[in-house]
């Protein structure tokens, strides 16, 4: 019967090399872990960690946002409300959630918890609300010990309050693996948090290198050693041989609508097309994506930022 049951062997030829164009799309449009939709790029706090954008400041618009929901269907599930930028000082944070239960996906919210309270607020733990990351080494930007003291209380008091109301996961994140501040911020915000939730032991002594904990059911603490943002203007982290997820777990969308490979483009200096533009399957299929998955694929760094981004050798083992 010839190849696939087919009796013209031309007929079989063309189906297969048809089967086989399939086969290589698949490997560009399969389902992302984590799909970053940097829906702000203003930020309330002016943090030493975090990069400061040359792009002008954006909230994203409601249209903008549904058409990126149906463009990503079937590719990605779970979302992520940033890139650059603090997801709470969109006014329009509700609809988005609304949006996102009515598409059926899940959302994370990672926050600097200045403005934690307004999910209470603004009845912002809406269904879609699958988990709130809350990065408590935003006390870098707290110029005083009692405007810390302010900020913890604050958080401390939303995490109990939601418990009581939902049952979204919290996680509180800290920087505290070989961090300059270990012996002294760090250890005023576990103090703080032991006699917050009431916890019969010492934090730091059951802290060990890239473990969490569990705090309560619902509540974790997460640590991790701090990192810089790839610069364009930075000298090359390493050779050119390397791996990273970008395009394979995870993916983002910029204010603009700009699709880059991942969270750490805040510049967009990887630029793969934009969704108001082009369709994200067109966008995924494009030379440029394709080009940097496959290089990816043999350990090849083949764009600038990524050769400059010292996160990608945590993955160059």
């Amino acid at each position: 019967m010839g190849i696939m049951g087919c009796k013209n062997p031309g007929q079989a030829i063309i189906i297969l090399h048809y089967n086989l164009v399939l086969f290589e799309g698949f490997a560009m449009i399969k389902s992302f872990k984590k799909t970053y939709i940097e829906i702000t790029n203003v930020c309330n706090l002016s943090c030493s960690f975090c990069p400061k954008t040359s792009r002008p400041a954006a909230y994203m618009g409601v249209d903008l946002f549904r058409r990126i929901l149906e463009q990503i269907k079937g590719h990605s599930r779970h979302l992520y409300f940033h890139v650059l930028g603090e997801p709470l000082v969109h006014p329009e944070l509700r609809a988005f959630l609304d949006l996102c239960h009515a598409h059926g996906y899940r959302v994370n919210i990672t926050t600097n918890g200045t403005l934690v309270d307004r999910l209470l607020k603004d009845n912002l733990i809406r269904p879609a609300l699958r988990q709130v990351n809350i990065s408590l080494h935003s006390f870098e930007a707290n110029a005083s010990r009692e405007g810390m003291q302010a900020y913890l209380d604050k958080v401390f008091n939303f995490v109990l309050e939601a418990m009581k109301i939902s049952d979204v996961q919290i996680c509180l994140r800290l920087w505290n693996i070989g961090d300059k501040y270990i012996s002294t911020a760090n250890t005023y915000v576990l103090e703080g948090m032991e006699k917050a939730f009431g916890l019969p032991y010492k934090l730091e002594e059951k802290l060990t290198p890239c473990n969490g904990i569990k705090i309560r059911d619902g509540v974790f603490l997460n640590q991790s050693s701090s990192f810089k943002w790839p610069d364009m203007k930075d000298a090359e982290a390493d050779t050119s041989k390397g791996f990273c997820y970008g395009l394979r777990d995870q993916i983002a969308f910029l204010v603009d609508g700009t699709v880059v490979p991942c969270c750490l483009d805040g510049e967009g200096a990887i630029p793969l097309g934009n969704i108001k533009e082009k369709s994200f399957s067109e966008i995924l299929e494009g030379e440029r994506a394709k080009a940097m998955y496959e290089g990816f694929s043999n350990r090849k760094v083949l764009e600038p930022l990524c050769r400059k981004c010292q996160y990608r050798l945590r993955f160059d083992k």
